[in-house]
């Protein structure tokens, strides 16, 4: 399958968590239809992009176990996160919920707004080792008169942790607290369905673990929730019933919620009409047994390293996917990350959390056990 990326073959690339890698297929698909709107800009993008868009939504709904008209394209996660912050009216004393194994990039966004409203971002702790249970547990017991929105991963960036989002969202629910899930890691690494995890909004990357192109990543809002959204740009979305301009005659008699958050004006739909070729892709390469396969090597790489450094994992085999956080005697990360890729040619992040280190390894359909296995030997000189 290697040959079936564009990866650098001299290149040990462990790192699919970042920013995904592409299939070649998908990458030219996304060019076919960056040819396409340039053969007729205006006729790709004000007459016929409201409708491509559609489709690939609906493409995408199918996927995800929702509908394509409560989806809207955005070019990544954070944006979707941004977005929902954004359009809550958040007043002096309110609180937003979360935990503390939360993404670094959405943590700022929340407290940057909550500063400004004079509300309170409460992060609430998650003990190492994982227990699942413990985070429904902990979450509700810290909900207050106050809380207005509780926001927390489906799967976590430094610690590749699953957690019970559902079961979050229902409890939340029972109390009348809206939910915002940030799948930045799920689509294309854990099968979801979306009407059953139940949020108020769930945002994630097509262009992590489903291997679309760079820039494609969505928003799904309830409908009853879709009007309170604004989009980050003030555009024709918001003029309704406005007709004769070329750009946004497409959008006339759609939904308040796709005028507002899909018309944004020029820009370039290509990474999101690709993402149907991306779905095929892993449709065509039987994925659930490719993600097997991957489970497997990480966890024989987890194996072997946590019982060399005597590390014991910081969760149970089910509660991660293809991407695992092993755990390393402390030190510097960055200093171990860039040994890593300069010495061995790895490309691996390190992170941490409170006071450990982590090695964060993902393992896709390209990687080898030859890949892993120059990580843990890597791993093992340098900590010898």
């Amino acid at each position: 399958m290697r040959d079936l990326f564009l990866l650098d073959p001299d290149l040990v690339f462990l790192n699919h968590g970042s920013f995904g890698a592409c299939p070649r297929e998908v990458w030219e698909a996304q060019q076919r239809w960056q040819l396409e709107m340039e053969r007729n800009p205006v006729a790709f993008l004000g007459r016929r992009s409201a409708e491509l868009l559609a489709q690939a939504r609906a493409a995408l709904g199918q996927y995800l176990g929702a509908k394509g008209e409560d989806l809207v394209f955005v070019p990544n996660a954070t944006t979707g996160v941004n977005i929902v912050a954004r359009s809550f009216a958040l007043q002096p004393g309110d609180e937003v919920l979360t935990t503390d194994l939360e993404y670094g990039a959405c943590d700022a966004t929340w407290q940057r707004l909550c500063d400004q409203a004079g509300a309170m971002y409460r992060q609430v702790e998650i003990p190492l080792p994982y227990e699942r249970e413990q985070v429904v547990e902990r979450l509700m017991a810290a909900v207050t008169p106050r809380t207005r929105l509780i926001y927390l991963s489906h799967l976590t960036s430094t610690t590749a942790l699953i957690l019970p989002v559902a079961e979050v969202c229902a409890a939340a629910r029972v109390r009348g607290i809206p939910t915002l899930v940030d799948g930045a890691h799920a689509p294309g690494q854990i099968d979801l369905d979306l009407d059953a995890i139940g949020a108020d909004f769930y945002v994630g990357n097509c262009h992590k673990w489903l291997c679309a192109p760079k820039g494609a990543g969505f928003l799904h809002a309830r409908p009853e929730r879709q009007p309170m959204l604004d989009a980050p740009v003030t555009s024709w979305g918001y003029a309704e019933g406005t007709g004769g301009h070329s750009g946004f005659d497409a959008y006339l008699g759609r939904s308040l919620f796709e005028r507002r958050l899909q018309w944004q004006g020029t820009r370039d739909l290509a990474a999101w009409l690709a993402v149907p070729a991306a779905i095929d892709f892993q449709a065509r390469h039987d994925w659930p047994a490719v993600r097997a396969r991957c489970h497997a090597l990480a966890r024989e790489a987890l194996t072997a390293l946590t019982e060399r450094f005597g590390l014991p994992p910081i969760a149970s085999d089910a509660d991660w996917a293809q991407m695992v956080a092993i755990p390393v005697p402390p030190q510097d990360p960055q200093a171990l990350r860039q040994r890593l890729f300069e010495r061995d040619g790895i490309e691996v992040p390190v992170t941490s959390h409170h006071d450990q280190v982590f090695v964060r390894l993902s393992v896709q359909g390209y990687n080898t056990a030859g890949d892993v296995d120059r990580l843990v030997q890597a791993l093992v000189r340098d900590v010898a």
